[in-house]
């Protein structure tokens, strides 16, 4: 008896015919899945379970959002080096607002942490639009880091102070400041009531120095 007519190839048998399972000329065999197939299927389904409550709370889990968060703090130690410790006065608010590379910063910032509520650009959704006129709380350039930083409106909008940075808090405010003017598509009407410009950007201290009289130091050595 050959192979074919034993039903066998010479090394192992042929799978079984499903019988009725014939569709224009293909037949379906009896060929069940690998038994490591299965092993491997059911190892998985248990591992996203261990994986599911280690993710709840386990101290050697490690979340993306906490790397991207270390990340952060570690860019920021970084560049906040080169500028110190920001004070929250209206002349630092003021400077900052105008200074474009620390302005990215502060639109990373944002998005971050207050797009929810005032939109990317600063329009309003939840929260108020931060680009007209019209504030509830603002009445100088300076409110606007003291409600960042211990909130307003019964907790309508959070305190910041232990989540972020004094620096962060002073970028954030002068970013604020810096969308006030814009016109951002779509946003919200007034709320609250007008309040005056903001105060012109102070000089830098260099041009503070060109704009010095000639004569300041002459007398002195003179004298």
């Amino acid at each position: 008896m050959t192979d074919h007519q034993s039903g066998t190839t010479g090394r192992q048998s042929e799978p079984t015919l499903i019988e009725g399972h014939e569709y224009d000329g293909i037949m379906e065999y009896d060929n069940p899945t690998p038994l490591w197939w299965h092993l491997i299927f059911v190892g998985t389904v248990l591992f996203s379970v261990v994986y599911f409550f280690m993710s709840l709370g386990s101290p050697y889990f490690v979340h993306q959002i906490d790397r991207l968060e270390a990340a952060q703090v570690r860019e920021f130690k970084i560049l906040f080096a080169e500028i110190g410790e920001l004070e929250s006065d209206q002349d630092t608010i003021l400077t900052m607002s105008a200074d474009d590379k620390w302005m990215s910063v502060a639109a990373t910032i944002f998005t971050g942490n207050c797009a929810a509520c005032h939109k990317a650009d600063g329009g309003g959704t939840v929260g108020p639009n931060l680009t007209d006129d019209h504030y509830k709380t603002v009445r100088q350039v300076t409110d606007l880091y003291q409600v960042i930083t211990e909130g307003a409106a019964g907790g309508a909008m959070p305190a910041w102070e232990n989540r972020l940075h004094k620096n962060e808090r002073v970028l954030l405010a002068a970013y604020v400041a810096s969308l006030r003017g814009t016109s951002p598509v779509g946003a919200k009407g007034p709320e609250g009531d007008p309040i005056e410009s903001w105060p012109p950007v102070p000089p830098a201290a260099d041009e503070q120095q060109t704009l010095a009289p000639a004569g300041g130091g002459g007398g002195t050595a003179e004298g």
